[in-house]
């Protein structure tokens, strides 16, 4: 199929079918890049594509973009390759391993489609969604020699669950840590460098997550940077836990969606790991087309803000990045807290007030580790791929003021009690706050399927707050053997 823009290829291989989008600025004799694009539940390459608007970018910075397809026949003697609902089936022992199921699947049709075109070999990179998303840091773990950095919307760690169908046919494994994230993100980080094996090397990932993603709870966002922060510190030499603190935040507003930016360096100093957390953003691909599912035209361009990451392209303004004023708030050094406590994966909160309404405010607190349910099953929708997209309530970036520089020795620290948005969590060791997550109608019917519980479906805003809020969140930890 030829689009407006270059040429969309249709293609199977062993029974897959995939898609490859080569743009018009493709040079035959000149090695180019390729990104690897994992689709979500319900979704296929034309529909991925549409809604995360690669293709154009590709046409634009020149690279190729291969979408392999999850929708196919049900082989019998592959029941681990198949999904009803064309899920990437990530959370199956078989698919998280390097030479089996999936990763040996992508791996080789990548390896198909250098054999016809000229790939860049170190610039090879993967991104999905969801399920996709999922698979995409499995890809990161069992082939690190193939791929030069990874892209995660609204996925989870490695080996988050590790289901086995007889003893769980239903897939509560992978359902609990959709819903409540992993009981602990650093074995998940050391089992992600056991897989590494010999092939180990530091990875580069860039994460975003919707803050009021009910599908798969935000908190796994954040164990998504702790477990390759632990695997790359692993990769290091690294011994222990590594304390997982940003070396620089930024927060603003884009397209109508506050987002909070978070960045992390190894022990050089190098930038390796980014988080994006977006405001009032559900379980879709930020700032993609309306004509796809599953995703949010409002907030940072995911697809754009990923190439970038991926190439590290000075050439790539920021102006490109945004349609509207990005205003950020800069709180370089001044979160690097160190928290002494008994628990894993402590988490730091930093609010800041409407700065229309007031000075901006910035409130550090300790959290322990979401090791308890934070959002009850009984407030998760069941998953429906024919679940409309809801417009979101935009946030005009008009109201901020021009570059607010912001530190927590300058502002006083605000109480829970005087926030709208804060809710108070009380555990036997401490008070903390933890992270605002709207919950959607109560629907107590029991899920019955694991189909329903993987496939991604559309969030709707919860009802606009009285202020403005950022929230940041970033795990500290300080762990002894």
């Amino acid at each position: 199929m030829v689009s407006a823009l270059g040429k969309f290829h249709d293609y199977i291989f062993q029974g897959f079918k995939y898609k490859l989008f080569v743009p018009k600025t493709y040079k035959a004799k000149k090695d180019t890049p390729l990104v690897v694009m994992l689709h979500g539940c319900g979704q296929d390459p034309d529909d991925f594509a549409e809604g995360t608007k690669m293709n154009a970018l590709a046409e634009q910075e020149n690279f190729l973009v291969l979408y392999p397809n999850m929708n196919h026949r049900f082989n019998p003697s592959d029941p681990a390759g198949y999904n009803p609902f064309g899920c990437w089936n990530w959370f199956l022992d078989k698919n998280q391993h390097r030479g089996q199921g999936h990763p040996k699947l992508i791996y080789e049709i990548i390896e198909e489609v250098k054999r016809g075109y000229h790939i860049d070999a170190n610039q090879v990179f993967a991104a999905g969604l969801s399920a996709g998303g999922s698979l995409a840091c499995i890809l990161g773990v069992t082939y690190p020699d193939v791929f030069s950095a990874i892209g995660i919307c609204s996925g989870l760690a490695y080996d988050a669950a590790n289901v086995f169908f007889l003893t769980d046919p239903m897939a509560e494994d992978a359902k609990k840590s959709m819903e409540k994230g992993v009981p602990d993100p650093y074995v998940c980080g050391n089992n992600a460098f056991a897989e590494m094996g010999e092939f180990k090397k530091k990875m580069r990932v860039i994460v975003f997550h919707g803050i009021c993603d009910t599908t798969v709870h935000p908190i796994n966002g954040q164990q998504v940077i702790t477990q390759w922060a632990q695997t790359n510190f692993l990769v290091e030499g690294g011994k222990g836990n590594v304390e997982v603190t940003p070396s620089k935040i930024n927060a603003g507003v884009i397209d109508g969606k506050s987002y909070t930016q978070h960045i992390y360096s190894d022990a050089s100093s190098e930038p390796l790991l980014e988080l994006w957390m977006v405001d009032k953003m559900g379980h879709v691909w930020s700032g993609g087309g309306p004509s796809g599912s599953y995703t949010d035209p409002s907030g940072p361009n995911a697809s754009e803000l990923m190439w970038r990451f991926f190439t590290n392209n000075p050439q790539l303004q920021e102006e490109k990045i945004t349609s509207k004023q990005d205003e950020r708030i800069s709180l370089e050094g001044t979160l690097n807290v160190h928290v002494e406590t008994s628990r894993n994966v402590p988490v730091e909160l930093v609010q800041l007030s409407d700065p229309v309404l007031a000075e901006p405010f910035v409130q550090i607190q300790a959290q322990p580790p979401f090791d308890q349910p934070i959002l009850s099953s009984d407030y998760l929708p069941i998953p429906s791929a024919d679940h409309p997209p809801v417009k979101q309530q935009v946030l005009s970036s008009e109201l901020l003021p021009n570059e607010i520089h912001v530190s927590a020795s300058e502002h006083p620290v605000i109480s829970p009690d005087d926030s709208d948005d804060i809710t108070p969590i009380h555990t036997e060791e401490q008070s903390s706050v933890h992270m605002p997550i709207p919950s959607s109608t109560d629907n107590k019917e029991s899920k019955t399927s694991i189909e329903s519980s993987i496939q991604p479906v559309n969030q709707s805003p919860d009802k606009p707050k009285k202020k403005i809020f950022f929230t940041i969140l970033s795990k500290f930890t300080k762990i002894k053997r």
